[in-house]
């Protein structure tokens, strides 16, 4: 598995070029794009619309910089599995309903309505970037290519989502989840393969909803 001092030259381009972005992209009005900009963001789309299934290897940098991996299923629409390697005792799971964030050690979790994460824009069936979205900040520079967006449905309450594509290999490398206080995680992902139908019983989670934990992966 990637280490972090590992990571691809692209993948620290994109975690570059979102640190280009403004921490207070929040209070940007979206962007007003060129017919050149729409294309290539409808390029991202139509990736995300290639694929039904993923899996592969993720790395994760936490809002607090700490450092984690593992391995990720998604089954569109709605399903996703982040499971974290030792020491890291967490595990996100989305149902197509629920997102359930899980510290397996204490038995204990939080769920949350997936409808009302950035994430369910990934997780979607049908992606159209340019129609659901506010365009709030574009970076493109030596094929890596930087959106963040909000989605329009869920505006200032969830947080936005910035997407870094690969626009050479026609691959997402990475995205950045930026919550209601501007905390970024950062995710980047490695030896994805699609098309490999996951086991339906990762995305089953149980968590005892009488003893909620606070913390975070």
């Amino acid at each position: 598995m990637t280490s972090f001092l590992q990571l691809s030259r692209r993948a620290l381009l994109g975690l570059a070029l979102i640190a280009l972005a403004s921490p207070l992209a929040r209070a940007a009005e979206p962007l007003t794009l060129t017919p050149e900009q729409e294309a290539a963001i409808n390029g991202i789309s139509a990736y995300l619309n290639s694929f039904k299934t993923l899996q592969g290897e993720f790395t994760q940098i936490s809002p607090k910089g700490n450092l984690s991996q593992g391995v990720f299923y998604i089954s569109k629409p709605g399903k996703m599995r982040f499971e974290y390697a030792p020491p890291n005792p967490f595990l996100i799971v989305a149902d197509g309903t629920w997102l359930t964030v899980k510290n397996v050690k204490k038995e204990k979790g939080d769920q949350f309505p997936l409808s009302q994460t950035p994430l369910r824009l990934v997780l979607s069936n049908t992606v159209d970037i340019l129609k659901d979205t506010l365009i709030l900040d574009y970076q493109d520079q030596d094929g890596i290519l930087s959106v963040t967006i909000e989605d329009k449905k869920n505006t200032l309450a969830n947080g936005q989502l910035t997407l870094v594509f690969d626009t050479t290999r026609n691959a997402l490398q990475q995205w950045v989840v930026i919550d209601g206080k501007g905390r970024r995680t950062t995710v980047s992902l490695e030896n994805v393969v699609a098309g490999v139908e996951p086991d339906p019983k990762l995305f089953v989670v149980k968590i005892d909803r009488k003893n909620k934990d606070k913390s975070s992966p």
